[in-house]
């Protein structure tokens, strides 16, 4: 007879597919993913911007808040992935063309 303490296997979870951003760009601890989305056929991109951090265990943290000196390096990452969507767009558009 099975003990009442038997634990039974563990059930396999589907996998799940984790999106992933299209471009990730880093200036020193501030860091801008950009993300690419669909909806109603028509493509459209997104960008989360983070700042990295070591707490006091020496552990590596994210976080959406920013300091006075970490603006500019935030100004350049979206310029930069502004240029990036718009020539995404851009080899989007001509690969439909063709």
């Amino acid at each position: 007879m099975p003990s009442k303490t038997a634990q039974s296997a563990p059930q396999s979870k589907p996998a799940t597919t984790a999106k992933l951003p299209v471009k990730t760009l880093r200036l020193g601890r501030i860091k801008a993913a950009v993300w690419e989305n669909e909806a109603d056929q028509k493509k459209f991109f997104n960008v989360t911007f983070s700042r990295t951090y070591m707490d006091d265990t020496r552990n590596f943290h994210d976080t959406d808040s920013f300091g006075r000196d970490d603006l500019p390096l935030v100004a350049k990452l979206a310029d930069q992935a502004h240029t990036f969507i718009f020539e995404r767009l851009a080899e989007s558009k001509s690969d439909h063309s063709e």
